[in-house]
């Protein structure tokens, strides 16, 4: 059997592969950011349990589980969430949204202390000349607000992920002063945030990038997070800009919910980092934590959405159904896998189906009669592939049977 990776020429590397100097982690912010979505949900504790724990099984390192300054339910819904965590020892990590002010970090001392695990804090703040304009802000303020919160967490020994909002469109002074004070005060993560999905794939380098000097500069070992929105469609390219500028843990969101046109999607991220070679996570509970999300949330679930959704890996088209029953006829499923698409089904737990439609040949309606057990003489191919031309879409088993 020949390999596969003998049979593809992989020009994505012919300039080099980028390998990241250290392993990258992830940051889902379903339960937080992605509820901020105007379509969104909010889930029952259950659902935010049963998404916690795929988190988990999926590999991803952190979890936003909400905003205590809020108070009321959602407060109540974070200490449930960090008591399962603790009691159910999941490995997966908690964090929380907070402003940076004191009263939004305090409520999570109580809420570390009672679920016995530490909570990560994490505190944002407008940076864009843009916000301070409408805001009224100075530099001066921002300061004063970073330096009161930023100690109060370090006494309390919460650790800290100082978050800056809009850092895409920031200027270079204001990102140094905000990010140099939160780092000579112990926050142990920077956020980079694309918060309107402003970023190109060489922006989002550029600022990660210089958040990373920075670092260097002050001799500091900070990790560096990319936080982005996909406003304009780049959040996935970016991601991988922003690992290629020096970030260590990148944000997102199931199926990319959240404020307007939504996140970075964590599923789409967490296939293409595994394809980079650049993650190991086993993905195989991937098609059951969107379709949790998708019903916790209520997000539209688009038949065509890559790699999960319903369409992802069916084919009624002749030529391309042909390739790959022609790959399974040879008994390589992972040729089969690959001949015909750029990303296995086996990887998420899935398979390819070949159907059988207006566009579809002989071979796609040999291949689903023997898949139900049905004849394949001549006369009965001809009689499906005739029921097929004149149809609109793509048969059901059912009416390939009646065809028969």
């Amino acid at each position: 059997m020949t390999s596969t990776t003998d049979l593809i020429y992989d020009w994505n590397v012919e300039a080099g592969r980028f390998v990241p100097a250290q392993p990258i982690q992830l940051d889902d912010e379903t339960l937080r950011d992605g509820l901020q979505s105007p379509s969104a949900l909010d889930p029952s504790i259950d659902a935010k349990i049963e998404l916690l724990e795929l988190m988990d099984r999926l590999g991803i390192d952190t979890a936003d589980i909400g905003l205590p300054g809020a108070g009321g339910k959602p407060c109540e819904d974070i200490l449930l969430l960090a008591k399962h965590v603790a009691d159910a020892k999941l490995g997966i990590g908690l964090n929380v949204a907070c402003r940076t002010v004191v009263s939004d970090i305090a409520p999570v001392i109580e809420i570390s202390q009672r679920a016995g695990i530490p909570i990560e804090v994490c505190t944002f703040i407008g940076s864009s000349t843009i916000r301070q304009y409408t805001e009224d802000w100075e530099v001066s303020t921002l300061l004063d607000h970073t330096r009161v919160a930023l100690e109060f967490a370090r006494d309390n020994s919460l650790p800290v992920m100082y978050v800056t909002e809009d850092t895409s469109r920031a200027d270079p002074e204001t990102v140094r002063a905000l990010y140099g004070l939160a780092i000579e005060l112990g926050a142990r993560r920077l956020c980079v945030c694309d918060t309107v999905g402003h970023s190109t794939p060489q922006g989002a380098h550029a600022v990660v990038a210089f958040v990373k000097r920075l670092a260097d500069e002050l001799g500091s070992d900070v990790g560096i997070d990319w936080h982005g929105h996909r406003d304009r469609g780049m959040d996935l390219a970016n991601c991988l800009a922003a690992i290629e500028g020096g970030a260590t843990r990148i944000h997102g969101t199931a199926l990319g919910v959240g404020e307007r046109a939504g996140n970075t999607p964590m599923d789409l991220l967490l296939v293409n980092l595994r394809l980079m070679g650049w993650l190991e996570n086993d993905l195989s509970c991937l098609p059951d934590y969107v379709r949790k999300a998708a019903a916790a949330i209520g997000i539209p679930f688009p038949d065509n959405y890559p790699v999960l959704g319903k369409d992802a890996f069916e084919t009624g088209t002749g030529v391309h159904a042909s390739a790959v029953v022609k790959a399974l006829r040879k008994g390589d499923r992972e040729l089969a896998d690959q001949v015909y698409s750029g990303v296995p089904a086996s990887m998420v737990g899935r398979e390819q189906i070949i159907g059988v439609g207006p566009m579809s040949g002989r071979s796609n309606v040999m291949f689903s009669l023997e898949r139900l057990g049905l004849p394949v003489d001549d006369e009965t191919v001809q009689r499906v592939l005739a029921c097929a031309k004149v149809s609109k879409r793509l048969l059901t088993d059912d009416e390939i049977r009646a065809a028969v």
